[in-house]
């Protein structure tokens, strides 16, 4: 049997048993990091509206650290020189469980900013390289139906860990510490049996080491700029929203999480199979179109005073709609040079995140003023990914990345001649 320090190619770790197999060891890093990041996010408006006195000034500058370290994802082309990219995936993944588990020792504004930055750095890390070895080692053939089913596994290991908190929160009177505390220690404990129990994966295809920017992705990088700060919206608003303006407990908050979660279980793969049918571009105008309508109504919660129940329901379509990000990132594996998908997701990372570092903060004080109109600002972000959505040709590849591509109508002639 090969040790952890072997090298094996992917066509070589099909001979490997199941469990140390590449497609496993992506699943099983998809159920170690949510459960960290997740349950520190379930928390978090609880823990600092009621332990450190947060009003929306504070939670703007809070996820405006958060989001430096996603800013910075394009120093993992640095790092990918020296260490491999999924030993360093892993050990990011350490990181984020190690910081999320002592998050509660440090109740006040600076202690929460500087564990929030440790984990955040784990947590952007990591996302940068998994998304790079997710690409890296699935076919284009399989990736979206694998990407779902990747999100659903996600899900539901989350799922436990809420259903957990909702449980014995009450019951038990947990604080905030033994929660952090055991749901950090299961990410480490994953990451570190992950480290040491699989061998070095190698992908067909030697990834660039240096940064790549190429103006024919540029299409795709203006997606990444708008998603990001959309996200950040939703991330830091929406359930803010649901603490002060409705008075949401930690198992309340909780409850409706789990909502989340056993919808997108149960819909995460068959958005898989829709990206894979229908294709990037009417899978993203779909999701866009949605998102316009909910944080519309996002903004109706407060401007006409709709009720909680509302609220509830758009969070949750909210968080549906969102699934469908996976089209994304088939989007861009079929018009990438494979070696550039490395360096690629990092760049793509800091472009997505660009907004993420200043508009926290920016839209705290608007927050303060008029919550309504910070979802009148999401509305016209979403609004430009539609615009940008229609520019995705039907048949992305190589060469053939806009509409503006003199392939795209050759395309559509090949596949009506074909019918």
């Amino acid at each position: 049997m090969e040790t952890q320090h072997t090298t094996v190619t992917l066509e070589q770790a099909q001979n490997l048993p199941f469990w140390r197999r590449p497609i496993f060891l992506l699943f099983l890093m998809a159920s170690a990091m949510p459960i960290s990041f997740l349950t520190w996010l379930a928390l978090l408006n609880n823990f600092v509206i009621n332990e450190a006195g947060f009003t929306g000034v504070e939670i703007g500058w809070l996820h405006s650290v958060r989001e430096i370290p996603g800013f910075l994802a394009i120093g993992v082309i640095v790092l990918v020189m020296f260490i491999r990219e999924q030993v360093l995936a892993l050990v990011a993944l350490i990181l984020l469980g190690v910081a999320t588990a002592i998050t509660a020792r440090y109740p006040s504004f600076g202690g929460i900013l500087t564990i929030t930055m440790l984990s955040s750095i784990g947590f952007h890390y990591y996302e940068t390289l998994n998304q790079s070895l997710q690409l890296q080692w699935l076919s284009k053939e399989r990736a979206p139906k694998v990407l779902g089913l990747l999100s659903a596994t996600g899900s539901a290991a989350t799922l436990v860990a809420y259903v957990l908190i909702v449980l014995t929160w009450k019951r038990f009177d947990l604080s905030y510490n033994v929660v952090y505390l055991l749901a950090g220690g299961i990410t480490t404990v994953v990451a570190i049996f992950a480290l040491v129990a699989y061998p070095q994966f190698e992908a067909p295809h030697v990834q660039h080491k240096h940064m790549v920017l190429r103006k024919r992705y540029w299409l795709y990088y203006l997606l990444q700029f708008f998603a990001g700060a959309r996200r950040q919206i939703f991330v830091v608003f929406a359930g803010f929203m649901m603490v002060e303006n409705f008075g949401f407990k930690v198992h309340e908050v909780t409850a409706l999480y789990l909502i989340n979660l056993i919808s997108n279980m149960v819909i995460a793969p068959y958005f898989g199979k829709a990206v894979h049918y229908f294709g990037e571009r009417r899978t993203l105008i779909f999701e866009y179109i949605g998102l316009v309508v909910v944080f519309s109504m996002y903004g109706g919660i407060y401007y006409f005073g709709w009720g909680v129940v509302l609220a509830s329901g758009l969070y949750v379509v909210d968080h549906m709609l969102f699934a469908l990000a996976i089209a994304l990132k088939t989007y861009f594996q079929k018009i990438a040079d494979p070696k550039d998908i490395a360096p690629t997701a990092a760049v793509a990372f800091t472009i997505n995140h660009i907004a993420a570092v200043f508009l926290p903060v920016v839209l705290g004080y608007l927050w303060v003023t008029s919550p309504s109109l910070v979802f009148v600002f999401a509305t016209v972000l979403v609004l430009s990914s539609l615009g940008l959505a229609l520019l995705i040709p039907r048949y992305p590849e190589m060469g053939n990345e806009t509409i503006f591509s003199k392939s795209e109508g050759e395309h559509v002639r090949a596949k009506f001649r074909l019918k």
